[in-house]
């Protein structure tokens, strides 16, 4: 995974995988994929599907012509809560967008390294 600053403030991890070197060929496929694996981890709560790609279609906004779909998997690790300043960093979440021949997927770097590491396995796990 690359790891780079969106818009020269925003750390992020990031990778992009041809569908070709995938195990899933589909924005589903991935989403399943990443459910199953915040499923298995006792310490993330699921919370919601996003589908990016409709909501801004939906508000007439602006989207990438290269950009075929698009869907955020949001989660919680929430290990602790040891102030209220904490909520302002969480829930995570990870991007996929479906760019015809690859899949681009992101989220932005965590403050906890498990969840981290977590996340990269996460991704990694998506090639073949």
């Amino acid at each position: 995974m690359k790891q780079s600053l969106l818009q020269d403030k925003y750390p992020i991890f990031s990778a992009e995988i041809p569908k070709s070197e995938s195990r899933y060929q589909t924005i589903a496929e991935l989403m399943a994929h990443f459910q199953r694996c915040i499923d298995a981890d006792e310490r993330v709560q699921f919370i919601s599907v996003f589908d990016h790609y409709a909501h801004t279609q939906r508000i007439g906004g602006c989207i990438a012509p290269e950009i075929k779909a698009a869907q955020n998997i949001v989660f919680c690790f929430g290990l602790k809560l040891p102030n209220p300043f904490v909520l302002a960093v969480r829930p995570r979440a990870i991007g996929v967008a479906d760019m015809g021949e690859y899949f681009a997927i992101s989220f932005m770097e965590p403050p906890m390294e498990a969840a981290t590491q977590a996340m990269q396995a996460w991704v990694q796990a998506v090639r073949k």
